[in-house]
């Protein structure tokens, strides 16, 4: 999966698997892996002008992470 380096906040970079439909978040605090998440949410967020800020509103607070690092 291809790592898209990312800033703001605790975010360092995030991947997609759309086949898979799993979302890879490397944190400070770790790397987490979402699962169930939708194309459309990975395409929002990774455009987004504030990732941060949709990560935490629309990522960690609907699914839950399971720590990979």
């Amino acid at each position: 999966m291809e790592m898209k380096k990312m800033s703001g906040g605790s975010l360092r970079a995030a991947g997609y698997d759309e086949k898979g439909r799993k979302l890879v978040v490397e944190l400070t605090a770790g790397t987490f892996e979402y699962a169930g998440v939708t194309p459309e949410m990975w395409r929002r967020f990774s455009s987004s002008s504030s990732p941060w800020s949709y990560f935490r509103d629309n990522i960690e607070e609907e699914f839950n992470p399971r720590r990979i690092r």
